[in-house]
Protein backbone atom coordinates (compact mmCIF):
# COMPACT_ATOMS: atom_id res chain seq x y z
CA UNK A 1 0.00 0.00 0.00
CA UNK A 2 1.08 3.45 -0.60
CA UNK A 3 0.71 6.86 0.82
CA UNK A 4 1.25 10.49 -0.03
CA UNK A 5 4.80 11.75 0.04
CA UNK A 6 5.28 15.50 -0.18
CA UNK A 7 8.33 17.71 -0.48
CA UNK A 8 9.44 19.07 2.87
CA UNK A 9 7.16 16.63 4.61
CA UNK A 10 8.80 16.91 8.02
CA UNK A 11 11.11 13.93 7.71
CA UNK A 12 14.39 15.85 7.60
CA UNK A 13 16.11 18.49 9.70
CA UNK A 14 15.32 22.00 8.54
CA UNK A 15 11.77 21.23 7.45
CA UNK A 16 9.03 23.61 8.45
CA UNK A 17 8.02 23.03 12.12
CA UNK A 18 4.40 22.58 11.07
CA UNK A 19 5.38 19.84 8.63
CA UNK A 20 7.51 18.20 11.29
CA UNK A 21 4.54 18.12 13.67
CA UNK A 22 2.29 16.75 10.92
CA UNK A 23 4.83 14.03 10.12
CA UNK A 24 5.16 12.93 13.73
CA UNK A 25 1.42 12.42 14.00
CA UNK A 26 1.08 10.86 10.58
CA UNK A 27 3.88 8.38 11.20
CA UNK A 28 2.04 7.17 14.30
CA UNK A 29 -1.29 6.66 12.51
CA UNK A 30 -2.83 9.89 13.88
CA UNK A 31 -4.01 11.16 10.50
CA UNK A 32 -7.01 13.17 11.71
CA UNK A 33 -4.89 14.97 14.30
CA UNK A 34 -2.26 15.72 11.66
CA UNK A 35 -4.89 17.03 9.23
CA UNK A 36 -6.33 19.31 11.91
CA UNK A 37 -3.00 21.19 12.10
CA UNK A 38 -3.15 22.28 8.47
CA UNK A 39 -4.64 25.59 7.26
CA UNK A 40 -8.03 24.80 5.70
CA UNK A 41 -8.22 27.83 3.40
CA UNK A 42 -5.18 27.35 1.15
CA UNK A 43 -4.92 25.07 -1.86
CA UNK A 44 -1.69 23.47 -0.62
CA UNK A 45 -3.07 22.91 2.88
CA UNK A 46 -6.33 21.50 1.52
CA UNK A 47 -4.55 19.04 -0.77
CA UNK A 48 -2.27 17.86 2.02
CA UNK A 49 -5.22 17.52 4.38
CA UNK A 50 -7.04 15.43 1.78
CA UNK A 51 -3.91 13.32 1.27
CA UNK A 52 -3.72 12.53 4.97
CA UNK A 53 -7.37 11.52 5.17
CA UNK A 54 -7.11 9.40 2.03
CA UNK A 55 -4.08 7.69 3.55
CA UNK A 56 -6.15 6.96 6.66
CA UNK A 57 -8.73 5.21 4.45
CA UNK A 58 -6.00 3.08 2.89
CA UNK A 59 -4.57 2.02 6.26
CA UNK A 60 -7.75 1.74 8.35
CA UNK A 61 -10.58 1.13 5.82
CA UNK A 62 -12.63 3.88 7.43
CA UNK A 63 -13.19 7.63 7.18
CA UNK A 64 -14.25 7.52 3.53
CA UNK A 65 -16.75 10.38 3.72
CA UNK A 66 -14.31 12.67 5.52
CA UNK A 67 -11.74 12.02 2.83
CA UNK A 68 -14.31 12.69 0.12
CA UNK A 69 -15.31 15.98 1.74
CA UNK A 70 -11.66 17.03 2.09
CA UNK A 71 -11.06 16.21 -1.56
CA UNK A 72 -13.98 18.34 -2.69
CA UNK A 73 -12.58 21.24 -0.69
CA UNK A 74 -9.14 20.75 -2.25
CA UNK A 75 -10.65 20.61 -5.73
CA UNK A 76 -12.62 23.80 -5.11
CA UNK A 77 -9.54 25.70 -3.87
CA UNK A 78 -7.23 24.55 -6.68
CA UNK A 79 -6.52 27.27 -9.23
CA UNK A 80 -3.25 26.38 -10.98
CA UNK A 81 -2.66 23.30 -13.13
CA UNK A 82 -0.31 21.81 -10.54
CA UNK A 83 -2.88 22.34 -7.77
CA UNK A 84 -5.59 20.75 -9.89
CA UNK A 85 -3.20 17.94 -10.76
CA UNK A 86 -2.36 17.33 -7.10
CA UNK A 87 -6.05 17.19 -6.22
CA UNK A 88 -6.69 14.79 -9.12
CA UNK A 89 -3.83 12.59 -7.91
CA UNK A 90 -5.50 12.33 -4.50
CA UNK A 91 -8.88 11.69 -6.16
CA UNK A 92 -7.32 8.78 -8.03
CA UNK A 93 -5.71 7.46 -4.88
CA UNK A 94 -9.01 7.50 -2.97
CA UNK A 95 -10.77 5.69 -5.82
CA UNK A 96 -7.94 3.16 -5.88
CA UNK A 97 -8.18 2.60 -2.12
CA UNK A 98 -11.95 2.07 -2.29
CA UNK A 99 -11.47 -0.46 -5.07
CA UNK A 100 -8.67 -2.53 -3.52
CA UNK A 101 -10.51 -2.64 -0.18
CA UNK A 102 -13.71 -3.79 -1.86
CA UNK A 103 -15.77 -0.79 -0.71
CA UNK A 104 -16.86 -0.03 -4.26
CA UNK A 105 -15.41 -0.62 -7.70
CA UNK A 106 -14.00 2.78 -8.67
CA UNK A 107 -11.23 1.52 -10.94
CA UNK A 108 -12.41 3.59 -13.92
CA UNK A 109 -12.52 6.71 -11.75
CA UNK A 110 -9.02 5.99 -10.44
CA UNK A 111 -7.61 5.62 -13.95
CA UNK A 112 -9.38 8.75 -15.19
CA UNK A 113 -8.25 10.86 -12.22
CA UNK A 114 -4.61 9.79 -12.47
CA UNK A 115 -4.71 10.35 -16.21
CA UNK A 116 -6.02 13.86 -15.59
CA UNK A 117 -3.25 14.43 -13.07
CA UNK A 118 -0.66 13.28 -15.62
CA UNK A 119 -1.96 15.87 -18.08
CA UNK A 120 -1.77 18.66 -15.49
CA UNK A 121 1.46 17.92 -13.59
CA UNK A 122 4.59 18.69 -15.65
CA UNK A 123 7.17 15.89 -16.02
CA UNK A 124 9.71 17.78 -13.90
CA UNK A 125 7.28 18.88 -11.17
CA UNK A 126 7.69 17.84 -7.54
CA UNK A 127 4.46 15.84 -7.60
CA UNK A 128 5.35 13.73 -10.62
CA UNK A 129 7.26 10.91 -8.85
CA UNK A 130 4.32 10.25 -6.52
CA UNK A 131 1.95 10.25 -9.50
CA UNK A 132 4.14 7.75 -11.35
CA UNK A 133 4.20 5.53 -8.27
CA UNK A 134 0.43 5.56 -7.98
CA UNK A 135 0.04 4.74 -11.66
CA UNK A 136 2.26 1.75 -10.91
CA UNK A 137 -0.11 0.69 -8.14
CA UNK A 138 -3.03 0.76 -10.55
CA UNK A 139 -1.10 -1.25 -13.12
CA UNK A 140 -0.05 -3.85 -10.55
CA UNK A 141 -3.22 -4.26 -8.51
CA UNK A 142 -6.12 -3.26 -10.78
CA UNK A 143 -4.93 -3.78 -14.36
CA UNK A 144 -2.74 -6.77 -13.38
CA UNK A 145 0.07 -5.60 -15.62
CA UNK A 146 3.36 -6.19 -13.78
CA UNK A 147 5.49 -4.93 -16.67
CA UNK A 148 3.70 -1.57 -16.76
CA UNK A 149 3.84 -1.42 -12.97
CA UNK A 150 7.59 -2.05 -12.94
CA UNK A 151 8.19 0.70 -15.49
CA UNK A 152 6.12 3.19 -13.47
CA UNK A 153 7.81 2.22 -10.20
CA UNK A 154 11.24 2.63 -11.77
CA UNK A 155 10.38 6.10 -13.06
CA UNK A 156 9.17 7.05 -9.60
CA UNK A 157 12.23 5.47 -7.98
CA UNK A 158 14.70 7.33 -10.20
CA UNK A 159 12.94 10.66 -9.66
CA UNK A 160 12.66 10.10 -5.90
CA UNK A 161 16.40 9.42 -5.74
CA UNK A 162 17.11 12.60 -7.71
CA UNK A 163 14.91 14.62 -5.32
CA UNK A 164 16.18 12.83 -2.17
CA UNK A 165 12.58 11.86 -1.38
CA UNK A 166 13.50 8.99 0.91
CA UNK A 167 9.95 8.43 2.08
CA UNK A 168 8.78 7.70 -1.45
CA UNK A 169 11.90 5.61 -2.01
CA UNK A 170 10.79 3.33 0.83
CA UNK A 171 7.68 2.57 -1.22
CA UNK A 172 9.35 2.17 -4.60
CA UNK A 173 11.95 -0.17 -3.09
CA UNK A 174 9.19 -2.26 -1.51
CA UNK A 175 7.01 -2.55 -4.58
CA UNK A 176 9.88 -3.24 -6.97
CA UNK A 177 10.99 -5.93 -4.52
CA UNK A 178 7.49 -7.37 -4.50
CA UNK A 179 7.60 -7.75 -8.28
CA UNK A 180 11.05 -9.34 -8.04
CA UNK A 181 9.73 -11.82 -5.47
CA UNK A 182 6.84 -12.68 -7.78
CA UNK A 183 9.41 -13.40 -10.51
CA UNK A 184 11.39 -15.65 -8.18
CA UNK A 185 14.37 -13.31 -7.77
CA UNK A 186 14.84 -13.78 -4.03
CA UNK A 187 18.15 -11.90 -3.83
CA UNK A 188 16.76 -8.78 -5.49
CA UNK A 189 13.56 -9.00 -3.45
CA UNK A 190 15.44 -9.32 -0.17
CA UNK A 191 17.63 -6.33 -1.04
CA UNK A 192 14.67 -4.09 -1.92
CA UNK A 193 12.65 -5.07 1.12
CA UNK A 194 15.65 -4.52 3.40
CA UNK A 195 16.23 -1.05 1.93
CA UNK A 196 12.57 -0.15 2.45
CA UNK A 197 12.69 -1.31 6.07
CA UNK A 198 15.95 0.54 6.73
CA UNK A 199 14.53 3.82 5.45
CA UNK A 200 11.31 3.51 7.44
CA UNK A 201 13.15 2.72 10.65
CA UNK A 202 15.50 5.66 10.11
CA UNK A 203 12.58 8.01 9.45
CA UNK A 204 10.59 6.73 12.42
CA UNK A 205 7.73 5.81 10.08
CA UNK A 206 6.10 3.57 12.65
CA UNK A 207 2.86 2.83 10.79
CA UNK A 208 4.86 1.74 7.74
CA UNK A 209 7.43 -0.36 9.57
CA UNK A 210 5.25 -3.40 10.27
CA UNK A 211 4.35 -3.87 6.57
CA UNK A 212 8.04 -3.54 5.68
CA UNK A 213 8.94 -6.22 8.25
CA UNK A 214 6.32 -8.62 6.85
CA UNK A 215 7.48 -8.02 3.28
CA UNK A 216 11.07 -8.82 4.22
CA UNK A 217 9.88 -11.91 6.08
CA UNK A 218 8.34 -13.19 2.83
CA UNK A 219 11.81 -13.19 1.26
CA UNK A 220 13.66 -14.68 4.26
CA UNK A 221 14.05 -18.23 5.49
CA UNK A 222 13.40 -19.48 9.01
CA UNK A 223 14.00 -18.61 11.78
CA UNK A 224 14.54 -15.04 10.57
CA UNK A 225 11.14 -14.92 8.84
CA UNK A 226 9.30 -15.75 12.07
CA UNK A 227 11.33 -13.21 14.03
CA UNK A 228 10.40 -10.47 11.55
CA UNK A 229 6.72 -11.40 11.66
CA UNK A 230 6.74 -11.40 15.46
CA UNK A 231 8.21 -7.90 15.47
CA UNK A 232 5.63 -6.78 12.92
CA UNK A 233 2.86 -8.21 15.08
CA UNK A 234 4.12 -6.27 18.08
CA UNK A 235 4.00 -2.99 16.15
CA UNK A 236 0.62 -3.90 14.67
CA UNK A 237 -0.86 -4.37 18.13
CA UNK A 238 0.87 -1.23 19.43
CA UNK A 239 -0.96 0.81 16.77
CA UNK A 240 -4.32 -0.78 17.55
CA UNK A 241 -4.49 -3.09 14.53
CA UNK A 242 -3.30 -0.67 11.85
CA UNK A 243 -2.82 -1.22 8.95
CA UNK A 244 -5.98 -3.32 9.03
CA UNK A 245 -4.99 -5.33 5.95
CA UNK A 246 -1.76 -6.49 7.57
CA UNK A 247 -3.49 -8.96 9.90
CA UNK A 248 -3.76 -11.69 7.27
CA UNK A 249 -0.02 -11.40 6.50
CA UNK A 250 1.27 -11.89 10.04
CA UNK A 251 1.27 -15.68 9.81
CA UNK A 252 3.59 -17.52 7.43
CA UNK A 253 2.10 -18.61 4.08
CA UNK A 254 0.84 -22.18 4.01
CA UNK A 255 3.27 -24.72 2.64
CA UNK A 256 2.50 -26.08 -0.80
CA UNK A 257 3.21 -29.55 -2.10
Amino acid sequence: MAHSAMSGNGTTAGDDPLQTAVWRLRSRACWADAAALLPPDSAAGAVQRAALLVERCLYTERGWQEAEDALRTAEALAHTDEERGAAACERGHLAYAATVHGVRDRADEARAALGRAAALIPPDAAGRPLLDFRRGLLAENLTRSPQAARAAYRRAHTAAEARSDVLLLSFTWRHLAGLALRDGDITEARHGFAESLRIREELGYLVGTAPALVSLADAESEPEASRLREEAGRLFRLLGGVPTWLARHLTPPAATA
